[in-house]
C-alpha cells in the first residue's frame, strides 16, 4: 500500500477503535509507518485526515448495508433486515456504535468541515429509507428507530434496543 493509503486505512482503524480525540498524528503515522513529512504531503491536518476517514467509513458501511440486505426482494425485507445489518455491526465491532455520531461528540460545534460530512451521512440514511418506504412519515420513523437503536445498543453493549425497534418497525410497515 502507498503511504496515503496506510495512513487512511490506520486511521480507518484507529478513529473507529479508540475515537477522534483519542488518536494522535504521531500514533497514526508510527501505526501506518509512514515519516511525519510523508503524513502532511497527503494531509494538512488530523482534521482533514478525519473528513477522508468518515467519507471512507460512509463507503464502507453502505456497501455493508447494500450487500447485507441486497437478498431480500421486498422493501419491508430490506428494511427490517437492516436491523439485522445493526445486530451484526455491533456484534463486528464490539458495540463500538456510529463513528459519525462518535466524532460528532468529540469535535467543536464550529467545526462545519466534518459536521458536513456527518449531515451527509446521516442524510443518506434516511434517503434510504424514505426509497425503500414511499410514506415519509413512516420513513422518518424508521430512520429515528435505527437511530435510537445504534446508541442505546452502544450505551448498554447488548442488542435489546435493535431487536425491539426491529419489532416495531414490522409491525409498522403495511407494505
Amino acid at each position: 500500500m502507498q503511504p496515503r493509503e496506510r495512513i487512511l486505512e490506520t486511521a480507518f482503524i484507529l478513529f473507529h477503535r479508540q475515537g477522534y480525540n483519542s488518536t494522535g498524528i504521531n500514533q497514526i503515522i508510527a501505526d501506518s509507518k509512514v515519516a511525519k513529512a510523508s503524513f502532511y504531503q497527503h494531509f494538512k491536518s488530523k482534521e482533514d485526515l478525519c473528513v477522508e476517514f468518515l467519507n471512507k467509513r460512509h463507503s464502507y458501511w453502505f456497501d455493508q448495508l447494500n450487500l447485507f440486505t441486497s437478498k431480500n426482494k421486498t422493501s419491508k425485507a430490506k428494511v427490517v433486515s437492516s436491523f439485522d445489518f445493526l445486530r451484526f455491526m455491533n456484534e463486528t465491532e464490539n458495540y463500538r456504535g456510529c463513528s459519525f455520531l462518535n466524532i460528532l461528540s468529540e469535535i467543536p460545534a464550529d467545526n462545519t468541515k466534518i459536521i458536513e460530512v456527518i449531515q451527509n451521512h446521516k442524510n443518506d440514511l434516511r434517503d434510504y429509507f424514505k426509497r425503500l418506504i414511499t410514506d415519509e412519515n413512516i420513513a422518518d420513523h424508521i430512520y429515528l428507530l435505527f437511530e435510537s437503536a445504534i446508541i442505546e445498543s452502544q450505551l448498554f453493549k447488548n442488542q435489546w434496543s435493535v431487536d425491539k425497534a426491529k419489532a416495531i418497525v414490522n409491525n409498522l410497515i403495511h407494505q
